[in-house]
């Protein structure tokens, strides 16, 4: 089965594509979607995230403090390590239980939606690879914030130090076997995606 790696900056588009892969019969896993879920009231994470951190990091109903911690991880490289060495194999495990489930299924290719495909050695770096074929989303970083902003209401500082923390534009190209351009209209979004769908129904490994 064909395994894909979906990636792309903040704010660039790959919820909106994953959503239209989806409809196409592909089986979507969305490692942030995971990561939320095990930082949520009684996610797996809570409780070694609390014993590393601090109970200052967990909020009243239970869930992880992300205002804080991303404060926190952007300002200390080790903060940072040891967040991930917490909520990384909690979610590559995670990942790949859906992943089989889902096989079940017979989707015509697994999608896996990873923001930190490039950043993260887990995936590409592996021998062998955890993903056959990249497909990155793109757009100037102008659209980026614009987009994040009005989505999030996040800050352009904080926004700037999530982007800053995340690839260059540049790497992410560079690892791509197909980017799309989302620059347009989410129709165009649609159909530049379905192009793409009929593309990875036929590729061979």
């Amino acid at each position: 089965m064909l395994r894909v790696g979906l990636t792309g900056g903040i704010g660039c588009g790959k919820s909106a594509v994953a959503n239209i892969l989806e409809s196409c019969g592909a089986a979507i896993i969305d490692t942030d979607l995971i990561a939320h879920e095990i930082t949520a009231p009684g996610g797996l994470a809570i409780s070694r995230i609390a014993q590393q951190f601090g109970s200052e990091m967990i909020l009243p109903d239970g869930s992880l403090d992300r205002s804080n911690m991303r404060e926190l991880v952007f300002n200390d490289p080790s903060s940072k390590l040891a967040l991930e060495q917490i909520t990384h194999p909690l979610i590559r495990q995670i990942g790949e239980e859906r992943a089989y489930a889902a096989l079940q299924q017979k989707p015509p290719y697994l999608v896996f939606v990873v923001p930190l495909l490039v950043e993260s050695g887990q995936w590409l770096l592996q021998e062998p690879p955890r993903i056959d074929y990249v497909v990155v989303v793109d757009c100037p970083e102008s659209q980026q914030i614009s987009r994040v902003q009005s989505r999030s209401g996040l800050s352009i500082d904080v926004i700037h130090k999530i982007m800053a923390s995340q690839a260059k534009r540049e790497d992410r190209l560079a690892v791509a076997d197909y980017v799309i351009e989302n620059q347009e209209s989410l129709q165009a979004l649609e159909d530049k995606t379905r192009v793409l769908h009929k593309l990875l129904t036929t590729y061979k490994k």
